[in-house]
This record gives C-alpha cells, sequence and structure tokens, in this order.
C-alpha cells in the first residue's frame, strides 16, 4: 500500500481547500444552517458541474469520474474541514456507493448518471428507532404487490432525507431476520403513503429525517433477499469516508487551537510558552494524526480490495471519531471562556463532533465490531 499522497492528489487537495475556502465561510455555514434545505444551490452545481466531486468514485462507464476511495475521502477531508453545507455524504457516499455494491447493471446505468451530474440527490435509510447500523436493525417490511413491492414501516436519521430526490431504503421480506429476506429499493420521493419529517439535532449544520412508510411503492433494486452483503460494504466504505471527513474537521480544531493559543496571553506571555500547553499541543498533534492514518490506509485499503477492509474501517470509525471529539473538547478549554459562546466559532466543529461520533456507530460500537471482524 502506499503511505503518501501523488502529486496529482495533494493538487487535487489544494483546489479543493481554495473552492471551500471560498464558498463555505462560517458565516455561509451558519447562514445555511438555519435553513431547512442546509445547501446553496448555486454552489452545488459548482461542486457538481465544476469540480465533479459527486462523480468522483463513480466509474466513467455510468457518467463518473472513475477514481477511487482515496479520492473521495480527500474530497471529504476538505469538506470536513470547511463544514460544507450539502447533501454529498447523502447522495455520493451513501446513495450511490449503495446502488454500486447491490444494482444489477440495467440499475447502475439509470440510477447513477443523474447522481454523477448532481441533478438528482439520493440518500440511504437503513437506521430505524433502534438506532442501529446493521442488518438486525432493519425492521421496515416490503410486501410483492402487483409485480413491485410496498414498504411499511419507519426509518429515523436518514441523511437529507427530507430532501432527497430518490431514496434506496432497505427493507426485509415479512417473518424474516438477520441478514435474511433483507432487500433494497428505491421509492420515489413523491411517492404515496410517504411522510418525510425533518429532526431537531445537535448539529443543524447535518440535516436528518423521519420517514414513514405506509404500503408505499418500491422497486426492487439488485437481487431480492441479496442485499446483506451490499449494504455491509456500503457502510464499511461510508465509515471510511466519515473517517476521513472527520479528521479534516479535527486538523481545522488543532490549527484554530494552536493559533489562539499563539495569541493568548497571560502573565505577560502566549500561553503556547507554557510548558503544558506544549504538552497539550503535542497529544492533539499525535491524535490527529493516528486518526488520520488509520483514516488513509482504510481508504487505500477499499481500493486495493483488502481482505481486512471491514475491520480497518471500523477501526478508522472509531479512531477518527474519538480524535474528533478530543480536538473539540480541547480546542473549546484553549479558548477559555470565549469558547463557550455562540459568537465563536468553535461550537460549529464540536457539534459536527458529536454528530459524527454517533452517525454510523458510535467508537464502542465499531471497536466491537473490528474484534469480531478480526477474530480476536
Amino acid at each position: 500500500m502506499r503511505f503518501a499522497f501523488t502529486d496529482e492528489q495533494e493538487q487535487f487537495r489544494s483546489a479543493l481547500r481554495r473552492f471551500l475556502e471560498d464558498k463555505s465561510p462560517t458565516t455561509e455555514v451558519r447562514r445555511l444552517m438555519e435553513t431547512e434545505d442546509g445547501c446553496d444551490r448555486d454552489v452545488w452545481r459548482q461542486l457538481s458541474g465544476e469540480l465533479g466531486l459527486t462523480a468522483i468514485h463513480i466509474p466513467e462507464s455510468y457518467g463518473g469520474q472513475g477514481f477511487g476511495i482515496v479520492e473521495l475521502g480527500i474530497a471529504l477531508e476538505e469538506m470536513g474541514r470547511a463544514l460544507l453545507c450539502a447533501p454529498y455524504f447523502a447522495s455520493t457516499v451513501l446513495a450511490a456507493t449503495a446502488i454500486l455494491n447491490a444494482g444489477t447493471e440495467d440499475e447502475k446505468r439509470a440510477l447513477l448518471p443523474d447522481i454523477a451530474a448532481g441533478e438528482t440527490v439520493a440518500t440511504l435509510a437503513i437506521a430505524e428507532e433502534n438506532g442501529l447500523w446493521n442488518a438486525d436493525g432493519v425492521a421496515a417490511t416490503a410486501t410483492p404487490s402487483n409485480g413491485n413491492f410496498r414498504i411499511d414501516g419507519t426509518k429515523s436519521f436518514v441523511l437529507d432525507g427530507h430532501t432527497a430526490d430518490r431514496i434506496v431504503v432497505a427493507a426485509r421480506a415479512p417473518g424474516s431476520s438477520g441478514d435474511d429476506g433483507l432487500s433494497l429499493f428505491i421509492v420515489a420521493a413523491d411517492a404515496k403513503g410517504l411522510t418525510r419529517t425533518p429532526l431537531q439535532t445537535l448539529d443543524p449544520t447535518r440535516k436528518l429525517a423521519r420517514l414513514e412508510f405506509k404500503s408505499v411503492p418500491a422497486e426492487l433494486m439488485g437481487e431480492a433477499g441479496g442485499a446483506a452483503g451490499p449494504i455491509a460494504r456500503t457502510l464499511d466504505i461510508a465509515a471510511i469516508a466519515l473517517a476521513n471527513e472527520m479528521v479534516g474537521g479535527a486538523e481545522k480544531l488543532r490549527e484554530s487551537a494552536m493559533d489562539y493559543a499563539g495569541m493568548r496571553m497571560q502573565f505577560g506571555r502566549p500561553i503556547a510558552s507554557f510548558q503544558s500547553m506544549k504538552h497539550k499541543a503535542a497529544d492533539m498533534l499525535v491524535d490527529v494524526e493516528l486518526a488520520k492514518t488509520a483514516a488513509y490506509y482504510a481508504a487505500e485499503a477499499a481500493d486495493e480490495n483488502d481482505p481486512e477492509l471491514p475491520a480497518l474501517a471500523s477501526l478508522a470509525k472509531a479512531r477518527a471519531s474519538e480524535a474528533y471529539m478530543q480536538m473539540a473538547i480541547h480546542t473549546i478549554q484553549i479558548h477559555g471562556g470565549i469558547g463557550f459562546t455562540w459568537d465563536n466559532d468553535t461550537h460549529l466543529w464540536f457539534k459536527r463532533a458529536k454528530s459524527s461520533e454517533v452517525f454510523l456507530g458510535d467508537p464502542a460500537y465499531h471497536r466491537e465490531l473490528m474484534m469480531q471482524r478480526w477474530n480476536v
């Protein structure tokens, strides 16, 4: 495996950072997080049309750019650094990856080009009110009806679920359990019987919704009853993508804390010169770098189809979650009293750190999963 980015990847990172610094300053983040959509459509069109980011890991045969998870991770790291408010994770990471893993060739050719172009925003609905991100947590049922299916049940914590144009839904055959009878379905946003309700969340920069299905018409995607494997693969890729996004936010917080420590004066000298502050700065650097290593290694493992990918995905998610939260806590402490105020921007990353910590499963869940996958 590679342990350094190529010149082209670094150039891509630099160009994307400049774009996001211009389009996603904290003033814009604060404006968008108060809106229902949580997205600037002009920026979304630039992001998808000019930069092609919505197509980054989708193969060229389906209208994509044909890059890998490493490049997707770079994009997400920069978006996490800038707290970009957009349905990128829902559409490009979750929905597109699920379609790639579960769809037939015809379904991929029908669904992916519009997602790659940014013309269709899609999302993935797996978790329910039990909060489980695995097959055991899926209770929604799909019943055959006139050659298609009808879904009944409730999905919660659906990223951008109230604004997405298409929803990829995990549901099971009535009476089945575990991995058996699990399938993925495509549901239109305006489908009869579907109720979409935005959720009040700690982190307003990341919109979540609750979806209620009452005999909602749905189209089967892929093989009936064969979705357990594709769902597991999709969630592993999503965990890696989220880990990369989190290390971007963690690095931004670390830089913010160090900058402020160099400015904040106590006893006539910057607090950065105190021995205790130097120790904290060293610990923060180590935490972020270890999280980066885990996230980058997992992304490379995904591109190389490493058999240890599932365990590495859980390791990256757990490590990045803990590092991000620690950076948020330390940054607030270093800022002192001002760090707790609304006017200071630190709380924006703190809330994203907390929401990301539990999204797709918290660190304890992923550490247990990692142990199971490595058969330790």
